[in-house]
């Protein structure tokens, strides 16, 4: 049986695509997917769909892409479209006339444990800041962005052996289930709202820049691993090997080898780069205008200068 309520979905990549299918799939109703203008990718600069627009064209959904949210006719289109419900998932700020403009309010899921890890990159600064475990929340927008009160949150560990991308990936569908949870309590009139400030201390995430990703080999082996984990598959801790950006995927910390001065490279049957405590073993690296490969691939081709 069809949901009476109206949704309009609004998102941009791969990480929406989860939460909109999983309430389609549940017979909500979503009535317009808002999401970003087509822009030029690749080598050919060819016009590129967002995922979640290429998803919700093959499911029939209306799509809408405006280029500024304060747009009078996009403000229009949106009223016209008489919507109870908003949902945002992986989208940009929304202006208070977008937010609050439906009577049951716009939901948020974010990809952290609000009040931690607010900001654009909660992913990927967990795992560079070390944590142990992450999650998703819910909240209702309001003015200052990620800020609202909690309505639901789920947690999962950050293993060994995890990177962004794979918590990205188990993000994605944990979040989905919170997003249908979510919905339906609001359906269901059962929801309850707690205050961020009742739950925990305000850790930040702001947007990664190219110049956060070097990598300072005088920091000990711990930090920089969990800072190449942080940015792996992108946007990636780089270093320089003989003066061309080095990008590293994957390392592990070698804790019984000679340790080497912060920043000195060994390369014999592998790549060992000293740090201030113990070496670190490259496993999965880049050189620029490379392929990205394995290390025991890439030195079968690489001579040291």
């Amino acid at each position: 049986m069809k949901s009476d309520l109206r949704i309009i979905f609004m998102g941009t990549p791969e990480f929406a695509v989860s939460s909109l299918a999983i309430l389609l799939q549940n017979n909500y109703n979503i009535v317009a997917v808002i999401t970003a203008p087509d822009k030029p990718a690749g080598r050919g600069k060819q016009m590129s769909e967002s995922a979640i627009k290429k998803y919700a064209l093959a499911n029939q959904i209306p799509v809408l892409q405006p280029e500024r949210l304060k747009d009078p006719n996009f403000i229009e289109q949106l009223k016209a479209l008489r919507a109870d419900l908003q949902i945002v998932v992986a989208f940009r700020m929304l202006p208070e006339i977008v937010w609050n403009m439906p009577p049951l309010g716009t939901i948020n899921l974010h990809g952290s444990l609000l009040p931690q890890y607010r900001g654009a990159a909660p992913i990927n600064w967990a795992i560079i800041n070390g944590e142990k475990e992450t999650g998703v929340s819910t909240f209702f927008l309001q003015q200052a962005i990620d800020t609202g009160n909690i309505i639901y949150q789920s947690k999962i560990p950050i293993d060994a052996e995890d990177n962004a991308g794979t918590i990205h990936d188990k993000l994605m569908e944990l979040g989905a289930e919170l997003v249908l949870k979510t919905v339906k309590s609001i359906e269901n009139k059962t929801i309850t709202e707690i205050p961020q400030s009742e739950i925990g201390t305000e850790k930040i995430a702001p947007k990664i820049f190219k110049e956060d990703c070097e990598i300072d080999w005088n920091n000990d082996a711990e930090k920089i691993q969990n800072k190449i984990r942080g940015l792996s598959p992108f946007p990636t801790a780089f270093t320089k090997l003989n003066g061309q950006n080095l990008k590293i995927f994957k390392a592990q910390i070698a804790t019984d080898l000679p340790s080497l001065k912060p920043g000195e490279f060994k390369i014999e049957k592998t790549i060992l780069v000293g740090t201030k405590t113990h070496p670190l073993e490259l496993l999965e690296i880049q050189l620029e205008g490379k392929k990205r490969m394995m290390v025991k691939d890439f030195l079968l081709g690489y001579r040291e200068k």
